[in-house]
C-alpha cells in the first residue's frame, strides 16, 4: 500500500511597520519525510523547518526571514565574504613589505590553518545556539550568570563594528584596487591614465556602496545564484591567471627556493626585526581570512543551520586555502623588483605584477577583470551579512533607535532599515580618508580586530564553563579535538590583537602609523559608555536567558563517542 502523506498547516504572526502578518507554513509528514519538504507562503522549500524555527520561536524570536539557502549556498556565501583571490590581492603590498615570497605564502597557509581551527570552534557552538545574533548571542547563553549581559553586550559591539568596517575596508580597498587596476594602461611608462584625486576616490567608494546594497536589497532572492556564479568564476580566473602568468613570464620566472623561501626584510625596508616583520605581514592572510564567523549571521536564513553552516564554515576554509595557493604562488614566481612594488604610491601591487608577467595593458586587464567582479560580489555578500548582525544585534534592543532598525522589509525578505544604517555608517566613516590617506589600514585593522575579539568571546565564555554546553547538544560536536581547536584559537586571538596594531613598518611618521587602535579603542569606549548610561538599566540582553529545556535532551557525546562524532560532522 503506497505511504499516505498528511499536510500539517501552521499560522505564525510576524510584526511589520504596517501591523501584524501573518505567514502561512505547511509541512508535510509521512512515512520517511521527515519534516523534509515544507511550503512558505506558497513557496516549497526543503529542510528540517520543525527543528530551526521550533528552536527560534523557543529562544523567543518570530522567524521572519526566509529559509531559501542550503549547506552549498551557505559554503559559497561564506567562500565569496573571503573572496579569495581578491582579499589576497588587495592586501598583498603587507607580506611583501613583510619580507617577501616566504612571507606571502607560509603567512597564509599558517593563518588559514589556525583559522580553521577558529572556524570549528564557532561550528561547534553555533550548532547549539543557530541565529543571526552569531556570537553576541552565543556568549549571553554560555557566560555565567553575574556578568553574561555586559559580556554579551561588548561581544555584540565588536562583532557589528567588525562587521560594518570589514565591509568598509573591502568598499575601500575595492576603490583603490580598480584606480590600479585602470592605471594599467599608461600615458607613458609608470604613469596611468587616472591620477585619481580625494574627492574622485571617495566618491567611487560610495558608488560601490551602495551598489553593493543595492545587489544585496534589490536581488536577495537571487544571492544564492550568484554566490554559486562566484565560485565558478572565481576558480576560472585563478586558472586563468595561473596559467597565463606562468606562460607568459615576460620578465623570467623565479626559482621554487626563492618562492617558498626568500625572506629578505632588509630589502623590503620594514625596519622590524626579521622574526617581527613576518608577523606584521599576516595582516595579509587574516584580513583575506577574517570573514570566517560572518556567516553565523546568516542563520535565520538557512534551513538547517546547526549542522550546514558550522560544514560550510570549516569547508570553505579548506577550499580558501587550496584557492589561495593557485593563486598566490604563480604570482611569486613572476615577482618583479620587490622594493618597486612595495614603493608603489598605489598600495596596490597585484596589478603591476599581473602587467609585468604578461606585457600588456590589455592583457593584464582581462586577467584582472574576474579579480573585479569578485570585489563586487565581495561587498555585497558582506554588506548582507552586516545588515543581518546589526538587525539581529537592534532586535535585542542593544542598539540606539532599535525600534526603526529591528524593523523587516517583508516584501523584499531583507532587514531594509539595518541596511540603510549600515550603508549610512560607512559612507561617513569614509570621509576620514579625506584626513588621512591611511585610512584603509586603519579599517581593515579594526576590522581584523573588532572580529578576532568578537570570535573569540564565545569560544572563552565556553572553555571557561568547561565546554558544558557543546558537550551536551552539540550536533557539530568535536570531541577531545575541540580543547585543541578552542586553545589555538584563543591563543590566536591574544596575539592578532596587539600584532594588528602594528604599524607596517618603522620608523612611523603621522602618516605612515597605524590607527587602527585608535579608531577600535574609540568605538569601544563607546560602547561602553552607551552600556554605563543606557544599557545597564535597560538592556536586558536576548528573549530568554534559560534554552536549557528548549535544546532537548542531551546528546550521545560520551568519550567513547566522541572521536567518530568529531569525524562524522567533518
Amino acid at each position: 500500500m503506497a505511504a499516505v502523506s498528511e499536510k500539517i498547516t501552521a499560522t505564525t504572526t510576524a510584526p511589520t511597520a504596517d501591523g501584524p502578518v501573518q505567514r502561512v507554513w505547511s509541512r508535510r509528514d509521512g512515512p520517511g519525510s521527515n519534516g523534509s519538504v515544507y511550503e512558505r507562503n506558497g513557496s516549497v522549500h526543503t529542510g528540517s523547518l520543525d527543528s530551526a524555527d521550533d528552536l527560534l520561536h523557543k529562544m523567543g524570536y518570530q522567524p521572519e526571514l526566509v529559509r531559501s539557502r542550503s549547506t552549498l549556498h551557505v559554503a559559497f556565501m561564506s567562500f565569496v565574504l573571503a573572496s579569495i583571490p581578491y582579499g589576497l590581492a588587495t592586501t598583498l603590498y603587507y607580506p611583501l613589505q613583510g619580507g617577501g615570497p616566504a612571507v606571502v605564502i607560509w603567512g597564509w597557509v599558517l593563518v588559514s590553518l589556525i583559522i580553521l581551527c577558529v572556524a570549528a570552534s564557532l561550528g561547534e557552538i553555533t550548532s547549539v545556539y543557530p541565529t543571526a545574533g552569531g556570537v553576541y548571542y552565543q556568549t549571553f547563553m554560555l557566560a555565567p550568570q553575574k556578568f553574561r549581559r555586559i559580556a554579551a553586550y561588548l561581544c555584540g559591539w565588536a562583532y557589528v563594528v567588525g562587521n560594518i568596517t570589514i565591509t568598509l575596508a573591502v568598499q575601500f580597498g575595492t576603490t583603490l584596487f580598480f584606480v590600479a587596476c585602470v592605471n594599467v594602461f599608461e600615458v607613458e611608462p609608470g604613469v596611468g591614465i587616472w591620477d585619481a584625486k580625494t574627492y574622485q576616490i571617495y566618491l567611487l567608494f560610495v558608488a560601490i556602496t551602495l551598489l553593493c546594497g543595492l545587489i544585496s536589497t534589490l536581488g536577495n532572492r537571487w544571492l544564492p545564484i550568484l554566490d554559486t556564479f562566484a565560485i565558478i568564476w572565481t576558480f576560472v580566473g585563478l586558472l586563468a591567471i595561473l596559467i597565463t602568468v606562468l606562460a607568459v613570464a615576460k620578465l623570467g620566472r623565479r626559482s621554487g627556493a626563492y618562492v617558498f623561501g626568500g625572506f629578505e626584510p632588509e630589502v623590503t625596508g620594514s625596519g622590524w626585526p626579521a622574526g617581527w616583520s613576518f608577523m606584521v605581514g599576516l595582516l595579509h592572510a587574516a584580513y583575506a581570512t577574517s570573514s570566517t564567523g560572518m556567516v553565523i549571521s546568516m542563520c535565520e536564513e538557512v534551513q538547517s543551520p546547526a549542522t550546514q553552516v558550522p560544514k560550510a564554515m570549516v569547508a570553505t576554509i579548506c577550499l580558501n586555502l587550496v584557492g589561495g595557493l593557485l593563486f598566490l604562488v604563480p604570482l611569486m614566481f613572476v615577482l618583479p623588483d620587490i622594493q618597486m612594488l612595495v614603493g608603489l604610491a598605489s598600495g596596490q601591487p597585484t596589478p603591476t605584477i599581473i602587467k609585468s608577467a604578461v606585457g600588456s595593458s590589455v592583457g593584464a586587464i582581462l586577467l584582472l577583470l574576474p579579480l573585479m567582479v569578485l570585489a563586487i560580489l565581495c561587498g555585497t555578500a558582506c554588506t548582507t551579512a552586516s545588515s543581518r548582525c546589526t538587525w539581529a544585534f537592534a532586535r535585542d534592543g542593544a542598539i540606539p533607535g532599535s525600534k526603526w532598525w529591528k524593523q523587516v522589509n517583508h516584501k523584499l525578505d531583507v532587514p531594509l532599515n539595518a541596511m540603510y544604517l549600515v550603508l549610512i555608517v560607512q559612507i561617513l566613516l569614509g570621509l576620514i580618508y579625506f584626513g588621512s590617506s591611511t585610512a584603509f589600514n586603519a579599517f581593515s585593522g579594526v576590522g581584523v580586530i573588532s572580529l578576532t575579539i568578537s570570535y573569540a568571546s564565545p569560544i572563552a565564555v565556553s572553555v571557561w564553563e568547561g565546554r558544558r554546553q557543546v558537550k551536551q547538544h552539540a550536533k557539530f560536536y568535536l570531541g577531545k579535538f575541540g580543547w585543541f581547536t578552542n586553545c589555538v584559537a584563543l591563543a590566536w586571538s591574544c596575539l592578532a590583537v596587539p600584532l594588528f596594531c602594528m604599524p607596517a613598518y618603522i620608523p612611523v611618521t603621522a602618516q605612515t602609523v597605524n590607527y587602527a587602535p585608535v579608531v577600535f579603542v574609540a568605538f569601544t569606549l563607546m560602547s561602553a559608555i552607551w552600556y554605563w548610561v543606557w544599557g545597564r538599566k535597560n538592556y536586558q540582553g536576548p528573549p530568554k536567558e534559560d534554552l536549557s529545556e528548549s535544546l532537548g535532551p542531551e546528546l550521545p557525546h560520551t568519550e567513547a563517542l566522541a572521536a567518530g562524532t568529531a569525524k562524522k560532522d567533518f
